[in-house]
């Protein structure tokens, strides 16, 4: 028998590449992918906008931010703490009036049962061989005991669970990236050192977009980097190694450096070779199952 077609529907068996054809078009099954250069943040990039810094700044944990965009996530994070702290100091008190018609109303109920009992006292004698019509009923409704029970089918009366405790909102401003408390006084200015290109080309634009300060060495995401504290260039981990740690003295200043000056840059990856521990991608999508 021949092929009426390329894509023929005739056959007896099920091929590997028309399940693979009909998963993608139906949008069913499972797909996985190599993440490629595309899909990884340079090394210069915001962590938050995923776009070449115009004013960078580094966190002391090494994670790279535009100016900019770190500053207006602060700014919209106090605020949300602010709108927070107000509703939360409005259910303090509407807590606390709560509290307080509850105290007086158990106080109320103590007087009307104390009355009560008082008027019940007897001050003369009672006639033992005289029977006392019996009042009293084994209806749960009776003596007004159908406003105390409760009723699911009338709303006033149905039984409610009681409200969860009101807890404070943090204060604290986290980093988006690294989890640990951010504050803008700990952000350190970054300058990175451009490569000089012939023509009249935007920095952004070059495949190669800065270089080492010291060793003049193109940066990129397959090579480490370090921000040296004091004055926020941007070097390669190999001059840190070599130059750097040996008589720790700024190569460009001449001035005395120590371990905390030294920030390690957090870079995104490669498109071959993962270059951080936390750098995976995963999609979940309805299976398909026989």
């Amino acid at each position: 028998m021949t092929r009426h077609a390329r894509n023929c529907t005739a056959g007896a068996v099920y091929t590997y590449h028309e399940k693979k054809k009909d998963a993608q078009a139906s949008g069913y099954g499972t797909n996985s992918q190599r993440l490629g250069k595309d899909s990884v943040k340079n090394f210069d990039c915001c962590s938050l906008s995923l776009q070449p810094c115009r004013n960078p700044v580094i966190t002391k944990d090494g994670y790279l931010f535009d100016k900019e965009v770190i500053l207006e996530y602060i700014i919209t994070k106090k605020n949300e703490y602010s709108r927070k702290l107000k509703e939360y100091e409005k259910l303090k008190k509407k807590e606390e009036d709560d509290l307080a018609n509850k105290q007086a109303q158990e106080l109320e109920k103590k007087v009307e049962n104390f009355l009560k009992t008082e008027s019940n006292i007897v001050s003369k004698p009672l006639n033992g061989f005289k029977s006392v019509p019996s009042t009293s009923s084994i209806s749960n409704m009776s003596n007004g005991r159908d406003k105390i029970l409760p009723s699911f089918w009338v709303p006033g009366q149905t039984s409610s669970a009681e409200k969860m405790k009101v807890e404070k909102p943090n204060a604290t401003i986290y980093c988006p990236i690294s989890g640990k408390p951010i504050k803008v006084k700990d952000l350190i200015d970054v300058k990175f050192t451009p490569i000089k290109e012939e023509g009249n080309k935007s920095v952004h634009v070059q495949e190669n977009r800065y270089m080492c300060a010291v060793t003049h060495d193109a940066l990129s995401n397959s090579i480490p980097c370090a921000v040296l504290k004091p004055t926020g260039d941007v070097v390669t981990l190999e001059c840190v190694e070599k130059l750097i740690k040996k008589d720790m003295i700024h190569p460009l200043t001449n001035q005395k450096l120590s371990e905390k000056d030294i920030i390690i840059m957090q870079r995104g990856g490669t498109g071959y070779a993962l270059t951080n521990e936390n750098l995976h991608a995963k999609t979940e999508r309805p299976a398909l199952q026989a």
